[in-house]
């Protein structure tokens, strides 16, 4: 079922989406060589903690971390850990942040130090397809149109699309319908309307769009070990017009030219 928000439960989303664009900036500073992903997710919990928010992601179904770590080829839902990130890398951080009973959803691949050309350019083409992909969120179109144009926006440009993991609604909850899918067809699915609040998330591989599940039953990974890039914003059908809650704008203030 598809819950339709109130403009007062929209303004509740508006504050929890900020909150979880403020950690993700936070993030920013800390990222760098040397810095292990476990001190990166104490930061973010205690960032969250601190602003009166609630980690969603931490204790979710067992889940042991505030953040979601993806470094490399990590695809989502990777654990913080001792690993130390290193030159070259690439990490995704994605994190839901509850605030006053509503949630906001966020992702972002940073570069750590400098990083390969190939790297690179997958996280451009992976941040270009999520506008994409918000550009054709249009209301009275349906999911598919949103989905198509994230699977061709890729396509197109030599990458795959990761398939057994998708965008969502949000409210109440972090997961609620409608399912957002990285590919599909244009013109199916439910149809975009006023009260909507959606989370798009391309998944983009820069080899094979095969995944394999580790064996902590969580941690994602590409099949073929090459990188994979993940971005994401919560978004809301307001007044038919489509409104993104989320920012990277202090992601990039943070980062100023070096953001990707």
């Amino acid at each position: 079922m598809i819950y339709l928000k109130t403009p007062q439960e929209m303004e509740l989303m508006r504050k929890a989406c900020d909150l979880v664009s403020r950690t993700l900036g936070e993030m920013a500073r800390w990222i760098s060589p040397g810095v292990t992903t476990h001190k990166l997710d104490t930061i973010a919990r205690e960032f969250i903690l601190d602003n009166g928010g609630r980690p969603s992601c931490l204790g979710y179904q067992g889940f042991p971390g505030t953040l979601c770590i993806e470094v490399n080829e990590t695809v989502v839902h990777g654990f913080p850990s001792n690993y130390t990130l290193r030159e070259g890398d690439i990490i995704g951080l994605d994190t839901v942040v509850e605030l006053d009973g509503y949630n906001g959803d966020q992702c972002y691949t940073f570069a750590v130090g400098e990083i390969s050309e190939e790297k690179m350019a997958l996280c451009r083409t992976t941040k270009e397809s999520l506008y994409a992909g918000i550009e054709a969120c249009v209301p009275g179109k349906r999911i598919g149109d949103v989905s198509n144009a994230v699977q061709t926006y890729c396509e197109k440009r030599g990458y795959s699309i990761v398939r057994e993991m998708c965008g969502h609604g949000i409210g109440k909850r972090m997961h609620e319908d409608p399912e957002i899918p990285n590919y599909g067809r244009r013109g199916i699915g439910p149809i975009i309307r006023d009260g909507m609040c959606l989370c798009i998330e391309p998944m983009v591989n820069m080899g094979s769009r095969n995944i394999v599940i580790e064996h902590d039953g969580w941690t994602c990974r590409t099949r073929d070990r090459q990188p994979s890039a993940h971005y994401e914003h919560t978004l809301a059908i307001i007044d038919g017009k489509t409104e993104v809650l989320t920012t990277f704008d202090y992601i990039e203030e943070v980062l100023k030219d070096k953001f990707i």
